[in-house]
């Protein structure tokens, strides 16, 4: 159980400050805007962050940040990650790909020996990491290959939606082969639990995508349905999961269907994500489930047509971080 200290303790959240030559480091500076009820420290190059700030004409002191320092009043804390080259706004160097992943690495350490209660990531750059020689295909799949905690699931909150995946960032042509009863099975599972212990849910209801047009056509239009996802869901629901499906994705999204509903499973990253994202490009909000930690994301990427202008819009990570203090609190309470 958790001690009644720890749970008076203020929250301290990290948020990475992502590809340096995009929009990231400018948003992180635009949370002194609002006051959130956390402490919130940003990572990344000190240098950068105060370049940044200058730009954005904002008049906070950035101070270096250690465990334990409390919250000041026009200070703006900077846990320092330095880069590895200077950065150039919108145009980004995959000499600094490393440092990319040593934030997302200092954030991750922080958050599991306790001195974080969560953790909220900007936009990276894929392709720059990759051009630098390291694979990488996302977040998500770092974040639970650092952890240990495999599988996780991308989730995507936004418009009033959650939207869930049963498979991510996958070429359309492997998907088929990736869905599996074993894999569908764990995904509901996740879900089901951490609706459950981070979004307060009693009896979480989740409506299930079918996987082909019209969920199959009973088999005429392919047998997903039926040799894969109709047996779990079976299965499942014995075991006690309120669950909806297969249902055609193209009326899965219809608002009758959403008012009776916590979350929506779609089979594959563009069969769920376009409906949210038109709901809500700008204030959606990117959520790993199954992970030993919080984590949530900007729903868009680097921008880097737009980094150093000063016209990003901070609204995805406002909602960001708010998403991500209220699971974290969630998780204390249920502690």
């Amino acid at each position: 159980m958790m001690k009644n200290a720890d749970k008076a303790r203020q929250l301290v959240l990290a948020v990475t400050s992502g590809e340096p030559s995009g929009v990231g480091p400018e948003l992180c500076v635009r949370l002194a805007e609002r006051q959130f009820p956390a402490h919130l420290v940003v990572i990344g190059d000190i240098d950068l962050i105060e370049e940044r700030m200058e730009r954005a004409g904002k008049a906070l002191v950035v101070r270096p940040w250690k465990p334990g320092m409390a919250t000041e009043t026009g200070v703006f804390d900077v846990l320092h990650c330095p880069l590895i080259r200077p950065a150039l706004a919108g145009a980004p160097d995959p000499r600094n790909a490393a440092y990319v992943l040593d934030v997302l690495d200092c954030a991750l350490q922080g958050c599991m020996q306790g001195d974080f209660g969560g953790m909220v990531t900007a936009p990276v750059h894929k392709g720059v990491i990759c051009d630098a020689g390291i694979p990488f295909s996302g977040h998500t799949e770092y974040l639970a290959a650092k952890t240990g905690a495999m599988p996780v699931v991308m989730m995507l909150v936004g418009g009033g939606m959650r939207v869930a995946l049963a498979t991510t960032h996958l070429p359309l042509i492997d998907v088929a082969k990736a869905l599996t009863r074993e894999r569908l099975a764990r995904t509901l599972e996740i879900l089901h639990h951490d609706l459950i212990a981070s979004f307060g849910l009693a009896r979480p209801r989740i409506l299930v995508a079918g996987f082909n047009p019209h969920a199959g056509e009973g088999g005429y239009m392919g047998r997903e349905e039926i040799d894969v996802i109709a047996p779990v869901l079976e299965r499942l629901r014995a075991g006690g999961m309120n669950l909806t499906g297969p249902l055609p994705a193209d009326t899965l999204f219809v608002s009758n269907r959403l008012r009776e509903a916590d979350a929506v499973l779609a089979m594959y990253h563009d069969q769920g994500l376009p409906v949210l994202k038109h709901a809500s490009f700008g204030s959606g909000v990117n959520v790993t489930l199954g992970l030993p930690i919080v984590r949530t994301s900007v729903d868009h990427g680097t921008a880097l047509d737009l980094a150093g202008t000063g016209k990003a819009d901070p609204g995805s990570l406002f909602a960001a971080v708010e998403l991500a203090i209220d699971m974290a609190n969630a998780r204390r309470r249920s502690a």
